[in-house]
């Protein structure tokens, strides 16, 4: 299976399950996350950003203040793919940072 090939069944199930905080929404990874400010914030979209470049795999997001809500799924797939979990996984350890 490589990284562009939908996951489904329980490795999906299983992906997700390592996911603290994600869930799935309307077919896609979905996860909110709240930070203290819009700085804060701001500065954890930044670091996804050139993280998401560099692997050519970007997300669907929306900010308002401290609170950005993300959905990740690989649209040439047609579904959620391993290059989806590896970048939520990424994005939980930016947030700590």
């Amino acid at each position: 299976m490589t990284k562009r090939t939908p996951l489904t069944g329980d490795d999906l199930t299983r992906a997700v399950a390592a996911l603290p905080g994600w869930s799935i929404a309307n077919g896609k990874l979905h996860r909110e996350f709240k930070f203290p400010d819009f700085v804060r914030a701001f500065s954890f979209m930044s670091a996804v950003a050139l993280v998401a470049e560099k692997r050519d795999h970007h997300p669907e997001w929306f900010n308002v203040y401290g609170r950005v809500v993300v959905d990740l799924t690989t649209h040439d797939a047609g579904g959620i793919t391993q290059s989806d979990v590896d970048l939520a996984k990424t994005m939980n350890e930016l947030a700590l940072t």
